[in-house]
């Protein structure tokens, strides 16, 4: 009679989670959302579970694998999800470790306004990159990932990085720089200081907002560094969303490898935002995430690291 063999669970459980940081971060880069991320680990775990490891030769290699697959199956049916919804969309944000920021290639990766980038890829060519250009998989072992000969592998890899590359300067401004900015951008916002924020912004910055039409959020960008100041300098005399202004409490915390603000009412969180820079150091973009939906994973107030492992 056959049985389960004795501290087999518990060998198998050791080694998954061993490898769940780095399954949660090519599963979150693949797919912009951390709930959606967490759903293609966990599948990936029953995946694991199901398996013959007598026949698995690289458990990272395998685990990648698999966690790929359930990732690409949720980002397919997610973009067509995505086709119709209301206003721009914006990844899921995540707090992250001071390890995430310290990785200048991985806090890059994982910034709000690459993952923007990301979502202009195809599913394959954004699982490709993720995969040889953050975590240096070979092409060999991406294309048993996604099922895809190696030639056709590196024909997406070429594809996608020029697209990112286009699309996507590397980070100039460096990290203390982005830090002191986010800092005055703060006060300036929460004292209505118009003119420090017309300083800290680019003439062409643009503003995008995701409400996702559940909560108030403009529906268009909103570009020009003048009508930007002035959105962010009427918050201190604006109630939104049933929380008055005297109630409303601003953050500064580490977003997606850099900083960003986070805005709390007595009882939820209500938006995130983020930033890009120009060379100058001044702010290019700002998303500016408030869809509730989106808003679990800072809510729940536990960083994440998202470095890729060495």
């Amino acid at each position: 009679m056959n049985g389960p063999v004795p501290g087999r669970d518990d060998r198998d459980q050791r080694v998954f989670d061993a490898h769940r940081t780095l399954l949660f971060s090519v599963a979150y880069r693949i797919l912009g959302s951390a709930a959606d991320a967490e759903d293609a680990v966990q599948d990936a775990w029953l995946d694991w579970s199901a398996a013959d490891r007598t026949r698995v030769a690289d458990p990272k290699a395998y685990l990648a694998r698999i966690v790929t697959h359930q990732a690409l199956r949720r980002l397919r049916s997610a973009s067509r999800r995505r086709e119709t919804y209301v206003g721009p969309w914006l990844p899921e944000p995540l707090l992250t470790s001071g390890d995430t920021a310290d990785d200048v290639t991985g806090a890059e990766s994982v910034s709000m306004a690459m993952l923007v980038v990301l979502e202009t890829l195809s599913p394959l060519e954004r699982a490709v990159f993720v995969l040889r250009e953050v975590f240096a998989f070979s092409h060999a072992e991406i294309a048993e990932a996604v099922e895809r000969s190696e030639s056709a592998v590196r024909q997406a890899a070429h594809r996608a990085r020029e697209h990112v590359r286009a699309r996507r300067p590397r980070f100039t401004a460096d990290r203390s720089r982005q830090r002191e900015v986010t800092e005055r951008f703060l006060a300036a916002a929460t004292g209505g200081d118009l003119n420090t924020l017309m300083e800290l912004l680019a003439p062409d910055v643009t503003l995008w907002t995701d409400g996702g039409g559940k909560v108030r959020q403009a529906r268009r960008p909103v570009t020009g560094a003048e009508t930007v100041a002035g959105w962010f300098a009427a918050i201190r005399g604006v109630t939104y969303e049933g929380v008055e202004p005297g109630a409303l409490r601003t953050e500064l915390v580490e977003l997606n490898g850099g900083p960003g603000l986070v805005f709390r009412a007595p009882d939820r969180v209500l938006a995130t935002v983020t930033f890009d820079f120009g060379a100058d150091g001044r702010i290019t973009a700002v998303h500016n995430v408030a869809n509730p939906d989106k808003l679990r994973a800072v809510t729940s107030g536990t960083p994440h690291d998202l470095n890729p492992p060495h």
